[in-house]
């Protein structure tokens, strides 16, 4: 075997491992779209939204009323989050795979966490403010 064909071979695995991670996160954790999302918001009040992209994504738009920690400072901010503790967090971020991870990290720390489907993307193209 050549050392080429073993680059090859571990390349595929890191994907066949990624796609699989991501596919068992998708499943695991509860997906909202925008519509279903908003409304939930709206009428219960034990559910928040969590932005977990950068202060500089962040500046570029939002979800009114929305909470910010960014996904690299979940673990170090989780002292912040204690008073949602009773409450579900839906997360979002520009597309919905960094907040995927969020909800998984957040999942694992206690917390009633969840996905916004497709972030701030198909929220704005929902025409949702």
């Amino acid at each position: 075997m050549t050392t080429g064909q073993i680059i090859l071979y571990i390349l595929i695995a890191l994907i066949i491992y990624y796609v699989g991670k991501k596919i068992y996160l998708f499943r695991t954790i509860k997906q909202y779209s925008p519509a279903d999302a908003y409304a939930k918001v709206k009428k219960e009040r034990n559910v928040v939204f969590l932005d977990v992209r950068t202060e500089r994504e962040r500046k570029q738009g939002l979800i009114k009323g929305s909470f910010h920690i960014p996904v690299t400072d979940l673990k170090d901010r989780e002292q912040e989050l204690k008073k949602f503790k009773d409450a579900e967090i839906i997360c979002y971020c520009q597309t919905g795979n960094r907040s995927l991870n969020a909800a998984s990290k957040l999942k694992k720390m206690g917390f009633n966490a969840s996905n916004l489907s497709g972030g701030m993307v198909r929220w704005n193209a929902t025409g949702l403010k």
